[in-house]
């Protein structure tokens, strides 16, 4: 079986949550919510971990939750700025602040993974049976020949939404072998009464079923997803450029492109674990107990750290 790695993208800094939401503790002895998929990823066989931070937290980062886990596993940190990898020929429009969306953080770690890796995104919960189902598939040799084979593990839309305003989700739609057919990255999904609506690219509400798959940004990768990734960042570049600074290249949008194009394939790896995480300050409370919830029934200890 193959060696695996996990790529965790902590570079954000929330908007909407207004802080470092990736270190802030959820658990009753202080844990993060990224601790809880660290230690869920090392039962599962993870044999490395890559962190994709920004420089201005890195201190804060690695005394919360870095220089732990640098105990447990092999670790290493790169760094997510808006002059990362930027194609030759490309240059930073005026008024950027921040960098380039997920799929380039992805990018970012091309010198750090060398193997077979799974990209979690560090603020949301997994639970331990989507990482089991992700590190299984990885740990698989790939098909000698055809399209690249990826994966991602798909969670039921009703059960990834926030109380207290609208998320971003991959919305995702299946072949008939279990195979993505489309992503979209959809910016403002939220509750509507006992149901749920997105805005449409026109401005327009559209309903959704609970049932929709979605991607939370858990996402299996072989390394030739940087050459990949390389060619469509220059793209997206060229399509956005100066005129777009606030424009982001997001890993729906990425693989959404590779799999119309043909060149790869993903497969959908179904879960019945229960997706949370944070998005609002006050998605914190409710976050907190669902941990207790799952303490309580032995699903993880009181204490992560030993």
């Amino acid at each position: 079986m193959q060696n695996i790695s996990l790529l965790v993208l902590a570079a954000g800094i929330g908007r909407r949550y207004r802080g470092l939401k990736q270190i802030d503790p959820v658990g009753p002895e202080g844990e993060t919510i990224l601790d809880y998929s660290l230690y869920d990823a090392l039962r599962a066989g993870f044999n490395r971990v890559v962190f994709v931070i920004r420089r201005r937290i890195e201190e804060a980062f690695r005394r919360s939750v870095g220089d732990y886990w640098e105990t447990r596993f092999p670790v290493a940190y790169v760094y997510q700025e808006i002059e990362a990898a930027l194609p030759a020929g490309f240059f930073i429009p005026p008024g950027r602040q921040k960098p380039w969306g997920t799929a380039h953080a992805v990018l970012v770690g091309r010198s750090a993974v060398g193997m077979p890796f799974a990209v979690i995104n560090a603020d949301d919960f997994y639970g331990p049976g989507a990482f089991r189902e992700i590190g299984a598939w990885l740990k698989q040799a790939p098909p000698a020949e055809g399209p690249d084979q990826y994966c991602f593990v798909g969670y039921r839309l009703a059960n990834t939404l926030s109380e207290f305003g609208s998320v971003s989700r991959g919305v995702c739609s299946l072949d008939t072998d279990g195979y993505l057919a489309e992503v979209v990255e959809r910016l403002k999904i939220e509750k509507e009464g006992h149901g749920v609506r997105m805005m449409s690219e026109d401005g327009g509400w559209i309903s959704l079923p609970g049932e929709t798959i979605v991607s939370m940004n858990l996402w299996g990768f072989t390394p030739s997803v940087f050459a990949h990734l390389e060619g469509g960042f220059a793209e997206f570049l060229g399509r956005s450029g100066p005129a777009e600074p606030e424009a982001e290249y997001y890993i729906p949008a990425a693989v959404n492109g590779l799999v119309k194009s043909g060149k790869v394939r993903v497969k959908y790896l179904p879960t019945a674990e229960q997706w949370f995480g944070v998005t609002y300050p006050e998605d914190v409370p409710r976050v907190r107990t669902r941990i207790e919830d799952l303490i309580a029934r032995g699903v993880y200890p009181k204490k992560i750290r030993d």
